[in-house]
């Protein structure tokens, strides 16, 4: 690829560039200002119908008449409904109020809104006492990385603090499931149900697998036209559905007739669509699987799952592999061949987790190897030397100015076309030693019999 391609413009492309890179620094830290100065005004209303009502030590009732009229005097400011405002004006306090070293993060520029928005979100499932602590722990997280990353890290941060086990806690939720109907426009609605987390993400990645499939055959048969054969005219003709569409499709069929209406992959290597079973990726620790902890477990890419879960779905696999980077362990470190041997694979899924581009949370079982240094212009094989990248990070990588070096430990450091570095420190390993404690004393009588 030429160089005009990856740096159109050259000096002047690059000096806008980095004219719009600064302006979106500086308007992200006024944007900051700003919103913040107005939640604290919501805060500020609710604490003033707070107080006009404590002063007549009125009911409940009496309360939320003072609210709801204080929302409508600056809804109709803002434009926007005394509802609104009055649901705005409790999220403000409970942010302002309830996380103010949040507050102070997000104001100085180390956090931005999602982050701030999160903490609360994940923190108030504790215990009030509680939020302190938390968000000095989530703030140095998310410091360090985008909201939507550091999600399902904090989320099982606040599992861990929470009082009550996190299995006791599913086992109350998992009492709520349900599939609701909501009847929507132009004839159609939503079905939505509400399942273990595990369970949603293996029957969202098996229709995934089924759409890609159909999808797959279709653009073979349209190659296969392309270059002469009538016989997959047809089908081309008529099928212009996209992955979402398909998935529908296939998820209709599946819970109206037990299997797909059409199996259209008979004749390719993907195999007849009833095959194909779910996938989920998930990190159990050590104490978790023998159990002796009941706390969450990861599911990659998205939230925690409960440890009875996560037990059974080890129980049932047959790929269980120690992973060990010690070549006397028999893993596969490197390979002569630009393939990436199995064993490889399996430990690049456990260290990187996801897409290794900074904030992207593709998890690792839907994303591409790929050598750091290319394989074509001499790059090897080895651990040291690939990482998950996501099909859009892949291209950007190989199509535009982009630049990543693979630092030691997985670590990947990205270079962007103005040369502004982005570190993506390798993800938190999934299995983690800690000392045993030291036997007690022996007591002055000499050591206790066994």
């Amino acid at each position: 690829m030429t160089d005009a391609v990856k740096n159109p413009g050259g000096e002047d492309y690059l000096a806008s560039l980095a004219g719009i890179v600064a302006d979106a620094g500086d308007l992200g830290l006024e944007l900051a200002r700003v919103q913040i100065r107005e939640l604290r005004m919501l805060a500020a209303a609710g604490r003033l119908a707070e107080a006009q009502v404590a002063q007549r030590n009125a009911r409940v009732q009496v309360h939320d008449m003072a609210l709801r009229s204080i929302a409508a005097e600056v809804g109709g400011v803002m434009r926007v409904t005394d509802r609104t405002v009055q649901r705005r004006i409790g999220e403000a306090r409970t942010l302002i109020e309830g996380f103010p070293v949040t507050v102070e993060a997000w104001e100085q520029g180390r956090i931005v809104r999602g982050h701030a928005f999160l903490i609360v979100e994940t923190g108030t499932s504790l215990p009030a006492e509680l939020w302190a602590e938390f968000e000095q722990v989530a703030i140095t997280r998310c410091e360090q990385d985008t909201p939507n990353r550091v999600r399902g890290e904090l989320e099982i941060l606040a599992h861990r603090m929470h009082p009550r086990s996190f299995a006791e806690r599913h086992e109350e939720a998992a009492a709520t499931r349900c599939v609701r109907l909501v009847p929507g426009r132009d004839g159609m609605s939503d079905l939505i149900a509400t399942l273990p987390t595990v369970i949603a993400e293996g029957i969202h990645d098996r229709l995934t697998q089924q759409a890609r499939a159909i999808i797959d055959t279709r653009d073979e048969r349209a190659a296969a036209h392309a270059v002469g054969r009538d016989d997959a005219a047809d089908v081309i003709a008529t099928d212009h559905r996209s992955t979402d569409q398909v998935r529908a499709d296939v998820f209709a069929d599946l819970l109206l007739a037990g299997t797909p209406a059409l199996d259209d992959t008979r004749d390719t290597t993907a195999g007849p669509l009833g095959a194909i079973r779910a996938r989920v990726q998930v990190l159990v620790p050590a104490v978790t699987l023998i159990g002796d902890d009941d706390g969450p477990c990861g599911l990659t890419g998205r939230s925690p799952i409960d440890p009875t879960s996560a037990r059974t779905l080890a129980g049932g696999t047959g790929i269980w592999e120690r992973l060990f980077t010690d070549p006397t362990s028999g893993v596969t470190l490197s390979t002569d061949s630009y393939r990436v041997a199995s064993g490889m694979r399996r430990f690049l899924q456990a260290r990187d987790q996801h897409c290794r581009f900074p904030g992207c949370r593709v998890a690792a079982i839907r994303c591409e190897v790929d050598h750091t240094h290319d394989h074509a212009l001499g790059g090897k094989t080895e651990l040291s030397n690939l990482a998950h990248l996501c099909q859009r990070h892949h291209s950007m990588k190989q199509f535009t100015a982009w630049r990543v070096r693979q630092l030691k430990g997985g670590v990947l450091e990205w270079t962007s076309p103005l040369g502004r570095t982005y570190r993506e420190d390798a993800p938190t390993p999934a299995v983690a030693f800690t000392p045993a404690e030291p036997p007690p004393p022996a007591s002055p009588a000499g050591p206790a019999p066994f």
